[in-house]
């Protein structure tokens, strides 16, 4: 049987299944509206990295062991994070993901980083699940352009030349699922148009050799487990829990 790593290499993308448990889950789901209350001018698909350098639950849920250990199967033992970022599509209203390769966007050198998709509603093909275009992680970064034709979450997408959506694989998870992409990989996700709600977070971990080449300090790098390369980034201190910052959770009087 294929283990996640060896589906991930093959395919470009792998699948984690009950990686986190039901309580944990909620307080995510609580999160969420939390930070919409709090970020009322943002869409529910934009809370992104940015909103969590004070956040003591963000850090506290993206640090979880269970999840550190599925990152250290494709990154190593000294992990850190570069991005996170909870796309929550409304039911009904909620907008497509046009197809792209996650690595056009990002600042890092080298690319190696790897991106854990936390399921925190069950994620189906009715409420615009993940798509992924297996083995695409084998072909080069592509220019990506601006796209205004149709709503959608990054406003941009790579040549609809490139993709075959004949091939096209819809990603179905359970809440607390995880799956698992490579940075080349094409993906994307239909509109929500169900009256379920689909919310994931995106967690773009990366090992310490590998450097955010933008502004510094990142509001999102933080040293995760292991050891830090000298020179390479600058590392955000842990938040302690402040109510004025940070959704209560489990555990905050001791974090």
């Amino acid at each position: 049987m294929d283990t996640v790593k060896t589906q991930y290499d093959r395919e470009g993308f792998g699948l984690a299944r009950h990686v986190l448990d039901a309580e944990l889950i909620a307080e995510a789901s609580a999160h969420i509206d939390w930070l919409l209350a709090r970020n009322p001018k943002l869409r529910a698909e934009q809370l992104g990295h940015n909103l969590m350098t004070q956040d003591a639950f963000w850090v506290r849920l993206i640090s979880d062991d269970r999840l550190l250990d599925v990152a250290q199967q494709f990154i190593g033992p000294d992990i850190a994070l570069f991005a996170s970022h909870y796309i929550s599509k409304p039911a009904f209203s909620g907008q497509a993901v046009l197809w792209h390769q996650d690595g056009s966007y990002w600042p890092l050198e080298p690319m190696e980083v790897v991106t854990l998709w936390l399921a925190v509603d069950d994620s189906t093909s009715e409420n615009g699940c993940m798509r992924v275009i297996p083995r695409t992680h084998t072909m080069e970064i592509k220019p990506h352009h601006a796209r205004e034709d149709q709503p959608n979450v990054l406003q941009s997408s790579i040549d609809d030349a490139l993709v075959d959506e004949s091939k096209a694989v819809d990603i179905i998870l359970k809440a607390g699922d995880v799956s698992i992409h490579h940075p080349n990989v094409i993906h994307g996700s239909n509109a929500n148009t169900s009256p379920r709600r689909r919310a994931g977070l995106t967690i773009r971990y990366i090992p310490t050799s590998t450097r955010i080449v933008t502004e510094s300090p990142w509001p999102s790098c933080f040293l995760l487990r292991g050891r830090a390369v000298p020179g390479i980034n600058t590392y955000q201190p842990r938040p302690a829990y402040d109510p004025a910052t940070s959704m209560a959770f489990r555990g905050c009087e001791t974090w």
